[in-house]
């Protein structure tokens, strides 16, 4: 048999081949469709954790040569520039000290007051330390990886933070790692207050590849009590983050007549390029909740009051005893009994 009778008897499968355009134009319907579903329904979120998971071992030995560069530049640092850090290093603890000795004193005075107002104490969430392993290579968004995840206790929605302010906030959990969206990301927001003045509002993160990073505090009225300078905080209205955290300093306030609002930018507190270590804290709404375990019950008994009051009445039926007979006889008069006289 020759080879020209055998690409005469090929099947038709391989002669009737689709154009390379329509072969095109079907793989990027089908990849449209998965994306779809995915921000849908999170049909792949479990092959992403096995995904992460499978390659975790993999990153860790990638990123071995980094930790071990890292290592060495601080190894090899010269002892006049250690012993300037360490002087450095004991003046500001003993700055430290010296503050830390006012707020214990504060803390007292303000649990004395709080107690003699009969206030609720205020929530101490719990912190875990991570590290941040890597950067998001996507140029489009502001993301980094921690090296703690869904094993370690992180929840989705975590605060993260480092010594110098609010970081971002974990938006998805591995078993090993968790991903944290930072401030500057364009599809992050959170809610905070001028430290000075107490105005509040809401600041939104302007990532952009053609200038520098930085916050912008939208809606705010042109009567604002805002200026250069001020250091903008988390007011703890959302539930997730604490009050009180540095976020952000306003470097820009413009009042324009065209507008009723201000146009406001701020610069992040926090290390948004080249941060190492971080602390995931608990969502206020997560404390709470373990602290007050019955505020869903009450919460269920103030919407629904005529339901408690109709269950508190069977129950108080169910505990009453019931009359016994005896003493239901003993208090009905008995019949006169006639006498033989009679």
């Amino acid at each position: 048999m020759s080879l020209r009778t055998l690409e005469n008897d090929a099947p038709s499968l391989l002669h009737n081949r689709l154009p390379t355009h329509v072969q095109l134009a079907v793989l990027c319907l089908l990849a449209l469709a998965l994306m779809v579903i995915d921000a849908r329904w999170h049909l792949t979120q479990p092959v992403r954790q096995v995904i992460a998971t499978a390659l975790y071992p993999l990153q860790q030995s990638l990123l071995q040569p980094l930790r071990w560069m890292v290592e060495g530049k601080g190894y090899w640092e010269s002892l006049e520039s250690a012993q300037s850090q360490a002087q450095e290093a004991r003046r500001q603890m003993a700055a430290i000290s010296l503050q830390a000795r006012q707020s214990e004193i504060l803390s007292e005075e303000n649990r004395r007051l709080r107690a003699l107002l009969g206030l609720r104490e205020r929530l101490e969430p719990s912190a875990l330390a991570a590290e941040v392993v890597y950067e998001s290579p996507d140029s489009y968004t502001r993301r980094v990886i921690i090296d703690k995840g869904q094993l370690a206790g992180v929840e989705p929605g975590s605060p993260v933070l480092d010594e110098r302010g609010i970081l971002g906030q974990v938006t998805r959990v591995q078993p090993f790692t968790s991903e944290v969206r930072l401030l500057t990301d364009r599809d992050q927001a959170i809610p905070v207050q001028v430290a000075r003045s107490g105005v509040r509002g809401v600041l939104y993160g302007n990532a952009s590849n053609l200038h520098a990073d930085r916050l912008e505090l939208r809606f705010m009225p042109s009567n604002a009590d805002i200026y250069d300078g001020d250091q903008l905080v988390t007011s703890g209205l959302d539930g997730v983050y604490p009050e009180g955290l540095p976020v952000a300093i306003v470097t820009a306030v413009e009042r324009q007549s065209t507008t009723v609002f201000l146009r406001v930018e701020a610069q992040p507190s926090g290390r948004m390029k080249g941060a190492r270590h971080a602390m995931v804290l608990t969502p206020l709404n997560m404390a709470l909740a373990a602290q007050l375990p019955d505020l869903w019950s009450l919460r269920q008994d103030l919407a629904n009051p005529e339901q408690k009051n109709r269950d508190d009445k069977s129950a108080q039926r169910r505990s009453t005893p019931p009359m016994p007979l005896q003493a239901a006889d003993e208090s009905t008069p008995a019949p006169a009994t006639p006498t033989p006289d009679e």
